[in-house]
């Protein structure tokens, strides 16, 4: 499982996941707060439905998209985690989504 490499105790924010509640810590971004939950996979691929999550960590593999506020294809990321941030992993298979 992810951990913080800081000792100390983070303030923790809550996020809602899938419909759940769940407490992260304020000011990481939201895919270093998946890790941090272990919520992985984060999204499917269309074709083949294999798991894919955060890898590049920057911008670029797009394999972190996730729905954010009923918004697809969002890069988890780039995205610093807010009080009350709604994510919805796209584990369905027919979800549409940008980048392979």
């Amino acid at each position: 499982m992810f951990r913080l490499l800081d000792n100390t105790v983070p303030e923790l924010i809550e996020i809602e996941l899938d419909g759940e509640t769940l407490r992260v810590p304020a000011g990481i971004s939201l895919a270093a707060a998946m890790f941090y939950l272990d919520a992985l996979p984060g999204r499917l691929t269309r074709i083949s439905a294999s798991p894919r999550a955060p890898f590049c960590m920057m911008g670029i593999c797009f394999e972190c998209n996730v729905e954010i506020e009923g918004l697809g294809a969002e890069r988890a990321c780039q995205l610093q985690v807010y009080p009350g941030m709604s994510v919805t992993r796209q584990l369905a298979e027919s979800e549409t989504e940008s980048g392979s």
